[in-house]
């Protein structure tokens, strides 16, 4: 089972510092959530008043708390799947460019000698082993009065480089304040909130939105000032792990999936490992994918070279909460050391005296060269994964994947071949498709084809091989006539447009990725600024299936079958737009390349869908919006022209971007 630790440190009472009225009950009440309702084994809990632990002094100061950061991080005792968070309610300074934590016998007057450096904490915490490390910050309070900048800047620039997660209750230019109506400080409120029932903030990316609207809202409503949290993700994979498993939703399993695939691709087989086991532990080992690419590795361990994955062909009638596609399985993990034994603190109790963990010699080899892995059960995987207990009550089905060679088929139907793909999309090429160009600077143009209205089947019929159950139930629709963008936005129409490029993948006729929702939303306000003629804007879901059908009934626009002649599905990166054919109105990769946004919220499935080609603007959670067309990555099966995806939307990927469409000013 994963382990979960934490050190919780709250310190009212200084002897060289001015008190603090709420800090200790700040770190008691992230100590019981921690406990109670996280599930955390093991907590060191230090305050002003905290019990002695087999007679030794809990009392936050430097001599206590380097004593634990020495002595339990000497050895690594956890791995892969595993977390550790640190919480510190407190004074912080800035000393010679360098944050400090106040121990309660800290002196103001010799930093140095006296506070503890937040990066030597952050290095100690990194030793112990676990793939997800949570370093947060109440300590910018800084004597409650202007002495120069806080603290945050060091921190925040090392946590770049070191993927520690860093939750910071302020910039380093403002104060945290403490509410006397709330008897909380005002970050550790949404903060508590935010990872409880209220918020049920699961993953990091939705703790740091819910934080940059809640503590705002404290402050202004109390103090009548400003206090503005910040989070420091990277790499950004980082952002969508999953901190509360039990509220975590498919969304956010998918999203961790997504990462995982893209690590798959990319051969990062250590990280794709980490992120297998969490898709693992927030689906309490039900994820039958993960499982079967963990037994796949189990099974390749010993060989010197990992043979490419034989194509699959999707089941029919299976459930899938993701759609993106795995390339080459990931490793499993090796036996874990045995750990030392801290304080199992289900009450607030100190930290005591921290030994020198002893590891032990595990029974089997530890070398993942010498373990003999081929002969191992399923339940040995799960078990080896840490998650045979995790209990957590959610169970995700999803489909088998479809990788394939270069120019190879990929089947949405065994019975068919290449060659009757080529043939199809040969005869489709006939739209007579009417088209504008907008200028948008410096010779930059977009192109714009016009799309007849008509009525259409939306979502997939029950034979379809891999559909899911959110594209049911399948219903007409009825779209007026639009513009769509010809491809997906350009990296040099996003530049001439928003003035930046965020893209991983460079080249100026390659899709703009790594956009967000609003971002994608905000480029079309600003192009529609630019225009007199026609208002620019996401497309609603039933426009986008529409367009991309083209008058299709197949799973693909060119018929049953996918080649990587016709799409970019399998490989490792984005095409130049227009690098493979078009459908019958001019419409270029619509399937693969990169997952596109609409404007619609996400619904489980089509009921109650609107019937006159509109967005759909309300669902469950009206911050999950939706993706279509696939991507890059190995997955055809997320390419058809039915298949639905979504993500919450301030993510930013490098296989996700977006096309838009015009209509007429009224």
């Amino acid at each position: 089972m994963a382990k979960n630790w934490a050190i919780a440190i709250g310190i009212n009472e200084y002897d060289y510092l001015q008190p603090l009225n709420y800090a200790k009950r700040d770190a008691l009440l992230m100590q019981e959530f921690l406990g109670n309702e996280a599930a955390f084994e093991r907590i060191y809990f230090f305050s002003d008043d905290s019990p002695p632990v087999d007679g030794k002094s809990t009392r936050p100061t430097r001599t206590n708390l380097l004593r634990v950061l020495r002595q339990l991080f000497d050895n690594p005792f956890m791995g892969a799947g595993d977390n550790f968070w640190f919480f510190f309610s407190g004074h912080g300074i800035r000393y010679a460019d360098r944050d400090y934590l106040m121990p309660c016998d800290g002196d103001p007057e010799d930093i140095e000698n006296t506070a503890i450096a937040i990066n030597f904490v952050s290095e100690r915490l990194r030793r112990c082993g676990a793939d997800n490390v949570v370093l947060i910050l109440d300590a910018c309070r800084n004597e409650g009065k202007k002495t120069g900048e806080g603290i945050g800047r060091q921190t925040a620039q090392e946590a770049r480089q070191q993927g520690v997660i860093s939750i910071f209750s302020c910039i380093p230019q403002e104060y945290s304040y403490e509410i006397e109506a709330l008897q909380q400080g005002a970050f550790t409120t949404a903060l508590l909130e935010g990872l409880g029932i209220q918020g049920k903030c699961a993953t990091v990316e939705r703790l740091e939105q819910y934080l940059k609207f809640r503590v705002p809202e404290l402050v202004r409503q109390h103090k009548n000032t400003r206090q503005t949290p910040y989070v420091i993700a990277e790499p950004v994979n980082k952002s969508h792990l999953i901190l509360v498993p039990r509220y975590a939703t498919l969304a956010d399993i998918a999203t961790l999936k997504n990462d995982a695939y893209r690590a798959q691709s990319k051969r990062d087989f250590d990280l794709a490992k980490q992120l297998w086991i969490r898709v693992l532990a927030a689906a309490s080992g039900q994820d039958m994918e993960a499982i079967e690419a963990l037994e796949e590795i189990a099974r390749l361990r010993n060989s010197s070279a990992i043979p490419d994955v034989p194509q699959q062909t999707i089941p029919q009638g299976s459930k899938s909460v993701t759609n993106t596609s795995i390339s080459k399985p990931p490793q499993i993990p090796t036996p874990k050391p045995t750990p030392p034994s801290p304080i199992n603190n289900t009450q607030a109790s100190g930290a005591g005296q921290f030994p020198t963990p002893t590891i032990s010699t595990p029974s089997t080899p530890s070398s993942p060269s010498n373990l003999i892995l081929p002969n191992w059960s399923r339940r040995r995987v799960i078990q080896t994964a840490g998650l045979a207990a995790a209990g957590l009550g959610l169970t995700i089905a999803v489909p088998h994947f479809w990788p394939s060679d270069s120019g190879k088929t990929s089947p949405s139907n065994a019975n068919k071949t290449p060659g009757n793909a080529e043939a199809n999309i040969t005869k489709r090429i006939t739209s007579d498709a009417k088209d504008f160009v907008e200028n948008l600077a410096n010779g930059i143009t977009l192109e714009m084809v016009q799309i007849p209205g008509g009525t259409f089947m939306m979502g997939s019929p029950e034979r379809e091989a891999g559909r899911t159950e959110n594209e049911s139930p399948q219903h007409q629709v009825k779209v007026p006539g639009f513009f769509m963008g010809k491809y997906e936005i350009t990296q040099a129409q996003y530049q001439a447009i928003m003035g930046s490029n965020p893209s991983n993948f460079k080249g100026e006729k390659q899709p703009v990725e790594e956009v967000s929702w609003d971002d994608a939303v905000e480029f079309c306000k600003k192009l529609s600024q630019k225009n007199t003629e026609h208002t620019y804007r996401l497309p609603s879901e039933a426009e986008w299936e529409y367009a991309c059908r083209a008058g299709t009934k197949t799973p693909f626009y060119f018929g049953e079958t996918i080649t990587t002649k016709l799409v970019n599905f399998d490989g490792k990166e984005t095409k130049p737009v227009g690098s493979f054919p078009p459908n019958a109105f001019g419409l270029y990769d619509m399937h693969g390349n990169i997952w596109e946004w609409c404007l619609d919220v996400y619904n489980d499935n089509y009921q109650g869908a609107p019937k006159d080609g509109n967005a759909w603007l309300t669902g469950k959670d009206n911050n999950l919006m939706l993706l279509r067309g696939g991507c890059y990555l190995p997955n055809a099966g997320a390419s058809r022209s039915a298949n639905r995806n979504s993500n919450v939307r301030a993510t930013r990927l490098d296989n996700v971007g977006f096309r838009v469409v015009a209509v007429a000013v009224a």
